[in-house]
């Protein structure tokens, strides 16, 4: 079966096989334009978003990762633009990350739609399956937090420092811990009256 026969059977949701020399293929080349994206840190932004739109499925204008991001494939991700990844972002791509604009992530942040197979056997074999990971606009994910398989964080969100997103998160609302749970809303409260020209 054709890479893309694979991918688009993935997106499906159904279990896929994980081993197949398609895919593997396919995460060595993400390997490979990962390494030449890290390598060029300090070059111009203009290099690095080319960079990106290579390995990358959609790349918003001002999009940024500091060193050292990696990907399954990168073919399933798509960022907003003034998007910015911390050191050490990670995206198991199987299926759809799509990032909304002006997100943070932190240090250490981990994004992950693909999963074993829970039988022994098939988990060997190779089988997994994989769930779509979408995050709104102006979203704040703190270091350390791991998002999981088939979750959506809505506009506005904070995801606290280490939280374990399992579930739903809804805008405008802060969430953390081990699994995530809402703490509070965001309301104009939280506004401080800071503006962009002030000291």
């Amino acid at each position: 079966m054709s890479l893309e026969a694979q991918r688009a059977h993935i997106l499906t949701g159904q279990m896929y096989n994980d081993l197949t020399d398609e895919l593997v293929a396919a995460r060595r080349r993400a390997v490979l334009l990962t390494n030449a994206y890290n390598d060029s840190f300090g070059a111009p932004q203009a290099h690095r978003e080319a960079l990106l739109r290579d390995l990358l499925d959609h790349v918003g204008p001002g999009a940024h990762f500091e060193p050292t991001f990696r990907c399954e494939f990168g073919y399933n991700i798509s960022v907003g633009a003034d998007f910015y990844a911390n050191f050490d972002a990670v995206m198991l791509d199987g299926a759809r990350i799509t990032i909304g604009d002006n997100v943070l992530l932190g240090p250490r942040v981990s994004i992950y739609t693909s999963n074993h197979a829970i039988d022994p056997g098939e988990r060997v074999a190779g089988a997994c399956y994989a769930r779509p990971v979408t995050i709104g606009d102006r979203v704040w994910i703190g270091g350390g937090v791991t998002v999981n398989p088939g979750v959506t964080i809505g506009d506005g969100a904070i995801i606290g420092s280490g939280a374990v997103v399992t579930r739903d998160v809804p805008a405008r609302v802060i969430a953390a811990g081990n699994p995530a749970r809402i703490l509070r809303e965001i309301t104009e409260r939280d506004v401080t009256g800071w503006r962009p020209d002030a000291p």
